[in-house]
């Protein structure tokens, strides 16, 4: 064993003889900067230099810090504002000036109602102005409770629940079920609300395109070979939920939105979302459904969980509203006619282009042709939105956050219907539209 050391050995010393010098010296160099490596410190120390109290006085006075926002010009139109002064129902005062509302989501003229008004009263006698507590905390009053139970009989479902903000209601709803992991499947043109909500519950989102169930049942079916899993809401095991603030006071027979307006089963809808800020003419938002859906909002849905619960008085006038949309359903009738009379009345105006349903209360004007810039877009229909303020019709310019919205719409004109609009009323914004149209987009 011991000669067999020796030999390999002898060997090593044989090889080392007849290797080529270039072969040892690179081999040198290597072993002496392992051994560097070894025996060297990571860091070196270096001499500090201590600031005097002047030239600290100079560091600071030449810092500047980075803007806390970027700069915004004085003219941007959102820092220019239209000031109300009065109650925005069939006729608004703007900036001094008596004008007809074209631009409020007032839909069945309920805001200046005098039944309404007086029961908020009522209830502000008697509660007082707020609540000063979320739900679990001493902000649960009979008024809320007996709200949320007429929203449930008047949709038609087991159970309602109220929220004090109209955009913290889908936005609180869609996180308290979806959760990391699951898969959301949703119409492109959702409203912002919608957006955050979708944010929030940290889901995976699938799009489909604005309105289109072919492209909607594409993804679907993409996503069943996915899962290699088995009519669109029960072959693909979804649950189905829909924003109805647009929609929940103005389409059915009743009022009771989209489900009613095409005879859908509420039954096959897992969750109504809506808010009260549109044709009710109060403030917050509602959400209906089956009970067990309903209860684990009121555990996990945040905008109920920790904001201060709707005002008493604005309570007693969404009930009072729903009162009125029991007792006389002509209403409903009433502004489907409206409608259509003015989306019939706002077709061919040159330079342009209508987009909506005629059963819808609101309208969006766009131009016809874009100019290749939003920002002169937006110049252009501020334009025409001033030309008509002057001649006393309000309008408004649709407005988006810019930076935020996941598929940002084109610039547009938003005209409101109401039943409190007259015939009259029609034909003076449609004739101001079309003179500032042929004025401003020569």
């Amino acid at each position: 064993m011991a000669s067999g050391q020796q030999w390999v050995l002898v060997e090593m010393v044989q090889a080392f003889y007849e290797a080529p010098a270039y072969h040892l010296i690179l081999e040198g160099i290597l072993i002496l900067w392992i051994i560097r490596l070894l025996f060297s410190k990571t860091y070196k120390l270096h001499e500090t230099y201590k600031l005097t109290e002047r030239e600290k006085e100079d560091l600071i006075e030449e810092w500047q810090p980075d803007l806390l926002v970027p700069p915004v010009s004085k003219d941007h139109p959102s820092l220019k504002y239209d000031v109300v002064s009065g109650p925005p129902s069939h006729k608004i005062i703007v900036n001094g000036k008596e004008c007809i509302n074209f631009a409020s989501f007032n839909f069945l003229g309920l805001l200046d109602n005098e039944r309404v008004k007086e029961k908020a009263l009522m209830s502000l006698k008697k509660y007082g102005v707020g609540t000063c507590g979320p739900r679990g905390f001493y902000g649960t009053f009979d008024v809320h409770l007996e709200l949320e139970s007429r929203l449930a009989k008047f949709m038609k479902t087991e159970e309602a629940i109220i929220y004090s903000y109209g955009f913290a209601t889908i936005a609180s709803a869609i996180p308290a079920y979806s959760k990391r992991g699951d898969i959301i499947f949703v119409d492109e043109a959702a409203c912002f609300a919608i957006q955050k909500g979708l944010q929030a519950s940290r889901s995976f989102i699938k799009y489909f395109k604005h309105n289109d169930m072919e492209d909607l049942e594409r993804l679907l079916k993409e996503q069943e070979l996915e899962d290699q899993k088995v009519k669109l809401k029960y072959r693909y095991k979804v649950r189905l939920f829909l924003e109805e603030s647009m929609s929940f006071g103005v389409l059915g027979e009743h009022g009771k939105g989209v489900t009613e307006h095409f005879g859908v089963n509420i039954d096959d809808i897992d969750l109504i979302s809506a808010n009260m800020e549109n044709a009710v003419a109060s403030i917050g938002g509602f959400c209906c459904g089956r009970s067990f859906v309903i209860d684990h909002q009121r555990l996990s849905g945040q905008g109920y969980c920790f904001s201060a619960s709707l005002p008493p008085m604005l309570a007693a006038a969404a009930i009072e509203a729903l009162n009125i949309m029991e007792e006389d359903p002509s209403i409903f009738t009433v502004l489907r006619e409206k409608c259509q009379h003015v989306y019939k009345a706002l077709q061919g105006i040159p330079g342009l282009k209508l987009v909506g349903e005629p059963f819808a209360p609101a309208f969006h004007l766009q131009l016809d042709k874009s100019s290749g810039s939003r920002v002169s877009d937006m110049q252009l229909l501020r334009f025409i939105v001033d030309y008509c303020l002057e001649r006393k019709v309000a309008l408004t310019l649709a407005r988006y956050l810019e930076k935020e919205e996941r598929f940002l719409t084109t610039p547009s004109i938003r005209v409101v219907v109401s039943i409190k609009q007259k015939d009259d009323d029609i034909q003076k914004v449609v004739s101001c539209i079309r003179e500032a149209a042929s004025v401003l987009l020569k």
